[in-house]
């Protein structure tokens, strides 16, 4: 593999590069600014901004558009976790949270829209997330780019979907 390919990790002999300002603005988006320097960050970025964005998305938009801006936002988070990680230096930088959200908006994307739901899908999903059930195990290890770090949560949030969906009669 080149040094330039995107599916390359970064290793301890990879230095950040200089930081210009588009880079430092896509750093501080991706990062949703102070959220992604906290401890747990992903959990805390979810916490924060995921559940009150959902709730959001999910109060104005109908279920299509909803699954529009979700897909649109799992693809721009691939692209924002490739060049953040490149500028950082780093593979899946827990400073970018972005695939974070991404996982959560999938996981609600059918759960009833009630303040139980959300927050049983979100301990439900960082669990999974965390866990790493297969096949994210697999996506994890194997694809160390911006699709693969999106994807891992993609499938977090899958999982999370299918058992909110089941669950659905207890959590309205």
């Amino acid at each position: 593999m080149s040094e330039s390919d995107s599916s390359t990790i970064p290793d301890e002999t990879t230095k950040p590069r200089r930081v210009t300002g588009f880079g430092r603005l896509l750093l501080l988006v991706g990062s949703i600014g102070p959220l992604g320097h906290a401890p747990a960050s992903g959990t805390v970025a979810v916490a924060v901004a995921g559940i009150p964005l959902c709730w959001l998305m999910r109060t104005y938009l109908d279920a299509t558009w909803y699954a529009v801006v979700t897909v649109v936002f799992a693809i721009a988070s691939m692209a924002l976790h490739q060049v953040g990680d490149r500028i950082l230096g780093e593979s899946d930088s827990r400073k970018l949270v972005w695939d974070e959200l991404a996982g959560f908006f999938v996981a609600m994307a059918y759960a009833p829209l009630t303040w139980k739901a959300m927050v049983v899908g979100f301990f439900l999903e960082r669990f999974i997330d965390i866990v790493k059930v297969p096949p994210a195990n697999i996506i994890d290890k194997k694809m160390h780019n911006g699709v693969g770090v999106v994807l891992d949560d993609i499938v977090a949030g899958i999982y999370t979907a299918l058992i909110l969906w089941l669950a659905q009669g207890w959590l309205v």
